[in-house]
């Protein structure tokens, strides 16, 4: 007999923290951080703090009360032995995404972290790119110590930042284990915290209380996978996937591998999207995007979601069709060549990289990678200025700043990701709106409009974006096909959808253990 514990994730979007286990051992499926909890109670200038290790997330119920987390986190006026200790075999991670990832640096170091080589290339950029922090801490990790008389101020230990040990879908490559080998500024000399990295190797070299297959799905980040596990009960897991991008056929080969699963644990995302809605694509969204570059006059900057490299793809042709070339951040090259490191292959060939106005001296990711391996690339936004027509800027709503070196006379900007989905999305579309209509710039995917009581508000264009998750429609089918004995929805705001249309869904709460 399997059981399932969801400790997050059961009755919203994202923070997926399941514990699947048979026999006293077990897996977790996902540890993500919950950004609606959070932002119960944070914002952007009002954080947790990492100097009380994991107390603040514990006493606030945004972890779960558990005791799996490392030692070194718990300050002296938190104790975790009144609460349940898991036997967890390894993580396995669905994507990077924050919200299935982004709390992997508070587990124990010895439980290893199982993911796609894209998936391990995507986190370790990211942290190589970040400030060292809780929710970054995912490949490596910085250790604390208590830097205070009364044990309640966690500061750095010292010594090296230590690597976690990773489970590889694939057999690793030589180029990624020597990616996880270090890190910027390591070799040099005047660099006191190096990298003692963990250990990267094939998962079936592991030993799991499941048989498990991995099995690659189609999402808005490059690596994402479902699940299957084999016990004495079938356990299909899906993560985030959807069945309208380039890579709808991995979709359709883990449902055809999960059919008779006895227990499928599905996302529900877009469970209730209306099925008159028009079916937007990868493909469709890069038409409508190059339709629009082709009408510009002037700079064309490009707005999709981080790390969606497959829009990223997308933009970079319709670069080469309309003549232009496309300009990336030094941060998307570093993530770029994190990728590269996977397969030898080099991403950043044909594109420009930004040249922004900043002290380089801290960041080693740029000085030591992108420059090196980007030379004549650089642009600066002089040139940018006196050639607008020639370029798509690849900007999000926090590089608008960097407008103010380049001083555009109009231009194009074309918004392709997800609509704003609380408040303080809305907010920065209204900062956003006045950054383009400062600079006379000319948005496509979404414009400003008055609602009812005076207020500007963002209105969306569905054509500019396709969806990283599966349309009700497309749920619907996967269900059907798999056919399961149990149906466990989560990831979802619509879990009486799924009760509604299916006999065997069975609603899990947070925190409640359900047997199959």
């Amino acid at each position: 007999m399997v059981s399932l514990t969801v400790y997050d994730g059961a009755m919203g979007i994202g923070g997926n923290k399941l514990y699947l286990e048979e026999g006293g051992k077990g897996v977790l499926l996902d540890f993500g951080k919950n950004f609606g909890k959070y932002g119960l109670f944070y914002e952007e200038f009002l954080k947790n703090r990492d100097t009380r290790g994991i107390h603040d997330q514990i006493y606030l119920g945004l972890l779960p009360k558990l005791n799996i987390y490392r030692p070194d986190l718990i300050p002296s006026d938190l104790s975790l032995s009144p609460y349940p200790t898991l036997n967890i075999a390894a993580v396995l991670l669905s994507h990077a995404h924050m919200d299935h990832a982004g709390n992997l640096g508070v587990l124990r170091k010895d439980i290893p972290i199982m993911a796609s080589p894209e998936s391990i290339a995507i986190l370790k950029g990211m942290q190589d790119t970040t400030s060292s922090s809780l929710d970054t801490d995912t490949t490596y990790i910085s250790l604390r110590k208590p830097d205070d008389n009364e044990g309640l101020y966690l500061g750095s230990a010292g010594g090296n930042y230590v690597g976690k040990d990773l489970l590889c879908t694939e057999p690793p490559s030589d180029e990624l284990l020597l990616f996880l080998s270090t890190r910027p500024g390591h070799d040099l000399p005047k660099t006191k915290k190096k990298l003692d990295p963990g250990n990267c190797t094939h998962y079936k070299d592991h030993d799991l209380p499941f048989e498990v297959t991995a099995c690659p799905v189609d999402h808005s980040i490059f690596g994402a996978v479902a699940y299957i596990l084999q016990g004495e009960t079938s356990v299909a897991y899906t993560g985030d996937f959807r069945l309208h991008g380039k890579q709808e056929q991995a979709t359709r080969k883990f449902v055809q591998a999960a059919r008779d699963t006895s227990v499928l644990i599905i996302e529900g995302t877009r469970a209730d999207s209306k099925p008159s809605e028009e079916k937007t694509t990868e493909q469709s969204v890069c038409e409508i995007c190059r339709d629009s570059v082709e009408q510009a006059k002037g700079l064309v900057i490009a707005d999709f979601s981080a790390r969606n490299f497959e829009r990223l793809e997308s933009f970079q042709e319709i670069a080469q069709k309309t003549g232009r070339e496309l300009v990336v951040t030094a941060k998307d090259a570093y993530m770029l060549h994190s990728m590269g490191c996977i397969d030898g292959i080099c991403r950043t060939e044909s594109m420009k990289i930004y040249g922004e106005i900043v002290d380089k001296k801290s960041r080693k990711w740029e000085t030591e990678v992108v420059q090196k391996q980007c030379v004549g690339q650089y642009i600066t936004p002089g040139a940018i200025r006196n050639n607008p027509n020639n370029y798509i800027l690849c900007f999000s709503f926090f590089d608008m700043k960097h407008l103010l070196d380049i001083k555009p006379a109009g231009g194009t900007y074309i918004y392709s990701a997800c609509e704003a989905f609380n408040e303080e999305m809305k907010i920065d579309f209204r900062r956003m709106h006045q950054w383009l209509r400062y600079f006379n710039i000319e948005p496509c995917g979404f414009s400003m409009e008055k609602d009812e009581d005076g207020e500007y508000k963002p209105a969306f264009d569905h054509r500019y974006h396709a969806s990283g998750h599966a349309s009700g429609d497309d749920i619907r089918w996967v269900i059907d096909q798999i056919d399961p004995d149990h149906l466990v929805p989560v990831h979802t705001e619509t879990r009486e959808w799924f009760v509604d249309n299916f006999e065997n869904a069975r609603l899990v709460e947070e925190g409640q253990l359900q047997e199959f």
